[in-house]
């Protein structure tokens, strides 16, 4: 049986699982590292920070999934974020 891996965009790092939550290049084909909020038609919805992009995120994953609270969600995301695609340095 083979191993399933979740992807994750490399931009927000939103779970990626239904086909929709992708999002899509240039020539409209989908797009298997960045979600349809933060990739459109071959580009970035938004030019933006990785700090940036982390304080969009908080109010999402901040209520008790998966992350108890704004602090927690926000040290994890500091942590996680540099690992991602985009913000890779």
């Amino acid at each position: 049986m083979e191993k399933c891996e979740m992807k994750f965009c490399q931009s927000c790092a939103m779970p990626l699982g239904a086909p929709d939550m992708f999002g899509t290049n240039a020539d409209g084909s989908r797009n298997e590292d960045y979600c349809a909020y933060c990739y459109k038609g071959g580009a970035f919805t938004s030019e933006t920070t990785m700090d940036e992009m982390i304080e969009m995120c908080v109010p999402f994953v901040s209520k008790g999934d998966p992350w108890p609270d704004e602090e927690t969600a926000r040290k994890a995301m500091q942590e996680m974020f540099p690992q991602l695609k985009r913000w890779r340095k």
